[in-house]
């Protein structure tokens, strides 16, 4: 399944949304439908493995995953002026990969429930070696597959040490006080270190205390925070 929201025309503005592991376009279409309400032309495909009901979400790879994330982002710029990526969790990974790589295209960056570690660390012998799968998969209660996720973390480990600046102007994260899942000090730490570099505005949110906010911010069950995410993009 790909998502599309399409003025019939090249935008002022473009948005490309990549999912969260496990999920697919679903899980961001009522905030594409806000960005395209908002003028913009929207663009969110399925990852690797994802977004159909038999997908097992443990066969791609690292390589596939930048594949997909680059072309992608190469569908989108042809749909409007300014670029900006919005991701997902795991999808946030990539998102991030793409304004430090990319960074001559990629104007706005907004990364909600961020995953660059888990929040309980993993030595890293083991997410390398499930990574490469030299080790039997595992999968957790959340459904998580070590081998599936160790792909998206060596995308995390391995993002351009100089990145590449030029358009990108605005990174905004959104991290949540329940959040079990990732690991909340690289969530801000990386995609500040990115905006530094590129010179670009920085904004954490974080949501509030007490409202059942875990990591799945996103999505019908949270479509009260889809105005948020949108003002936390356009700024």
């Amino acid at each position: 399944m790909t998502l599309r929201r399409s003025h019939g025309g090249r935008t002022a503005k473009a948005v490309l949304l990549l999912h969260g592991y496990t999920h697919g376009p679903r899980q961001v279409e009522r905030l594409a439908g806000l960005f395209y309400e908002r003028g913009c032309n929207v663009y969110a495909p399925a990852a690797p493995g994802h977004g159909t009901p038999d997908a097992t979400h443990r066969g791609f790879t690292s390589r596939e995953l930048l594949r997909y994330a680059g072309d992608a982002l190469d569908v989108t710029a042809t749909l409007g002026d300014e670029v900006g990526v919005v991701g997902v969790s795991a999808g946030a990974a990539l998102a991030t990969w793409l304004g430090a790589s990319r960074g001559d295209t990629v104007a706005r960056l907004l990364l909600i429930t961020p995953l660059f570690a888990p929040r309980r660390r993993v030595p890293w012998p083991l997410t390398t070696l499930y990574g490469l799968r030299l080790l039997p998969d595992h999968v957790d209660a959340r459904g998580y597959s070590f081998t599936a996720v160790a792909q998206y973390l060596r995308v995390a480990a391995n993002l351009p040490k100089r990145p590449a600046v030029g358009a990108l102007r605005r990174v905004a994260v959104v991290t949540s006080p329940g959040d079990t899942v990732i690991d909340a000090v690289r969530a801000v730490a990386v995609p500040r270190r990115l905006a530094e570099a590129a010179g670009a505005a920085f904004t954490h949110h974080m949501l509030p205390e007490g409202e059942d906010h875990a990591h799945n911010v996103i999505g019908a069950h949270a479509e009260a925070l889809d105005e948020l995410y949108a003002d936390l993009y356009d700024a």
